[in-house]
């Protein structure tokens, strides 16, 4: 790959950190496809990684627990491509989308609300007049006896 894979901001995994396996692919056809490795594999050790600040590493660790392997590599696979090269790309960019949702920060905390007066008013009389007009339509109350 020419270039590093992008995590946030300035945070990039350097290629040398990478490792990459090829191997027959079982996705579409074609001349050759017998004969080329075209499934890309890319395993990347989180665990032992200087790319990511120790802040991002343990988020990521925390929260891709379940996916690693041997509690330390992250593996993509890619065969969606009859070739190499793209399927290559595409376990980069697969890598980079899970690396910046894990490091991506914890969502604020909600702050509790309580409705104003006027709204819960106007729920209420919105019930009352739903209530009306299906009372309505009920047999023996004036509605239609069909």
């Amino acid at each position: 790959m020419p270039e590093p894979i992008r995590v946030r901001g300035s945070v990039v995994i350097p290629d040398a950190e990478l490792q990459w396996r090829f191997s027959r692919s079982s996705g579409p056809g074609g001349q050759h496809v017998n004969t080329s490795d075209s499934q890309v594999e890319l395993r990347w050790d989180l665990a032992a990684s200087e790319a990511l600040p120790p802040v991002l590493k343990d988020r990521a660790l925390a929260r891709l627990a379940g996916r690693l392997l041997d509690g330390r590599f992250i593996v993509v696979r890619a065969s969606e491509h009859r070739s190499q090269w793209r399927n290559r790309e595409a376990a980069a960019a697969r890598l980079g989308a899970l690396l910046a949702q894990a490091t991506a920060p914890p969502p604020k905390a909600r702050r509790a609300t309580r409705p104003s007066r006027g709204m819960v008013e106007r729920r209420l009389e919105n019930k009352r007049r739903r209530s009306q007009l299906k009372r309505g339509r009920g047999r023996g109350a004036g509605g239609w006896d069909g």
